[in-house]
């Protein structure tokens, strides 16, 4: 089922995040995600956090850029997508590039 991409990341992901403070905390890293078509967001889960917001304020450990449609299959199948769709080059990584597996636990909160 897709997601809609601007709810998940505007009112979903941060209330995940708020219920799931302290284990989100210690992923200790700031994403930038950059979802073409769709928008861009900020995730901090750090000490400083956790928060999800939208834009680009700089200072993130890891940069995914990934097209709408791709993003879709990255949030359904994290672990299997993501290792495709990076080396298909269709999901595009700066920084700690370790770190971008550490996405699927955000995903994961309820």
């Amino acid at each position: 089922m897709a997601v809609d991409i601007p709810t998940l990341f505007n009112e979903t992901l941060p209330g995940a995040l708020a219920r799931n403070a302290e284990e989100a905390r210690t992923i200790n890293a700031k994403f930038q995600l950059n979802i073409i078509d769709s928008g861009e967001w900020f995730i901090d889960a750090t000490e400083t956090g956790p928060t999800c917001v939208a834009g680009n304020p700089g200072g993130a450990d890891c940069i995914l850029t990934v097209g709408s449609d791709d993003f879709q299959k990255l949030h359904e199948d994290p672990q299997n997508k993501g290792m495709s769709l990076y080396f298909e080059q269709k999901l595009k990584v700066e920084g700690n590039v370790m770190l971008a597996m550490k996405l699927a636990k955000l995903f994961s909160f309820k």
